[in-house]
């Protein structure tokens, strides 16, 4: 028989052998917390394979699915299956650029705040996107290998002409995708909405930075900066043609490409139908809109330089915040812009 204490003693051993087991087994095997939403991939069917994932290459962009060009259009699009359509770089992107004065002319236009679900930012850098992806929801960004298009671009340098080219290239996608488009610059802001102002006919309308009283005369002044185009086989054809002329004249943008084209036989053979907005309705700088009781966009342009248009465009929205909060309705109307885009 054995004694009590002898028991004592194998017990006290025992107990001893079995914490410094558990102390080893910690060491080799420290506890992790079990996350239960990962609990169906411990228990993955054998005939699914497991990703080849390097944990170093995970990170928030890789887990968020790349969304198309398409995807994003349809997100956007209005019940007549049109998009609003802008382009943005970095320059432009940066915080109390232009972007910002964008977003904010829709938050306090009248009948603009809903039309910014249906606006696309095309971003032609990686900083314009990750800046647009903070203050808005549909934006996508275009490969541009071959050049830079991050900063300031002046008007009809080398890479500026890239830059327009690369739009119209685009814009002639999104037409072959079917969907009609306002493509809007972002130094434009949107006051009212310019819907109802739209030509109920025509495959391409554009803006101007003078108007003379006629829409189908194509020898108004015209400027690319707001068009709203139908999405049919002329308007592509025409998309096309437009893009293709740049090999012509390749010392020219896009706008005045289109002026040495208007005229062209195959604009006649292609029937495509154009239309020109008047100032009144979608002004600018070289043509102030005269009436603020009317005027849907203002338009930065005959303006160059960022900082420039950064002043009178605040100038612009000044003047709107202040119509807003009148209780009586404006006779006249006196932009106090432009005022630095005048300077030398």
């Amino acid at each position: 028989m054995i004694g009590q204490k002898e028991v004592t003693r194998i017990l006290i051993l025992f107990l001893g052998l079995t914490a410094s087991c558990l102390v080893l087994y910690k060491t080799a095997y420290p506890l992790q917390r079990l996350n239960v939403n990962n609990l169906s991939s411990l228990y993955a069917s054998p005939s699914s394979p497991l990703p080849n994932i390097n944990s170093s290459e995970i990170s928030q962009e890789t887990a968020k699915p790349k969304i198309s060009f398409k995807e994003i259009l349809e997100n956007a699009t209005t019940k007549n299956n049109t998009v609003i359509i802008t382009a943005l770089n970095q320059a432009w992107a940066e915080p109390n650029s232009l972007f910002d004065l964008f977003l904010e002319s829709f938050r306090i236009g009248q009948g603009t705040q809903q039309l910014l679900k249906h606006v696309v930012v095309v971003c032609l850098d990686r900083k314009a996107f990750e800046r647009c992806s903070q203050l808005h929801t549909n934006c996508y960004q275009i490969e541009t290998s071959e050049t830079d298009f991050s900063g300031e671009k002046v008007y009809n340098n080398p890479d500026y002409l890239k830059m327009m080219w690369r739009r119209i290239e685009l814009l002639t996608q999104v037409l072959e995708m079917g969907f009609n488009f306002i493509f809007t610059d972002a130094d434009i802001m949107w006051v009212r909405d310019p819907f109802p102002r739209l030509y109920p006919d025509g495959d391409f309308q554009m803006a101007c930075d003078r108007f003379f009283g006629d829409p189908f005369d194509s020898n108004n002044w015209v400027n690319g900066g707001f068009t709203y185009v139908r999405s049919n086989n002329r308007s592509v054809e025409f998309y096309k043609f437009w893009h293709k002329s740049r090999l012509d004249y390749p010392e020219l943008h896009d706008q005045d490409v289109f002026n040495r084209i208007k005229h062209k036989p195959f604009m006649t053979e292609i029937g495509i139908q154009m239309r020109f907005f008047d100032t009144v309705y979608f002004g600018g700088f070289c043509q102030t809109s005269r009436d603020i009781n009317l005027v849907c966009t203002m338009h930065a342009n005959c303006c160059i330089g960022l900082e420039k248009k950064l002043h009178d465009l605040n100038l612009v929205l000044d003047d709107w915040r202040k119509y807003l909060s009148l209780s009586e309705h404006v006779q006249n109307t006196t932009w106090s812009a432009p005022m630095k885009c005048l300077e030398d």
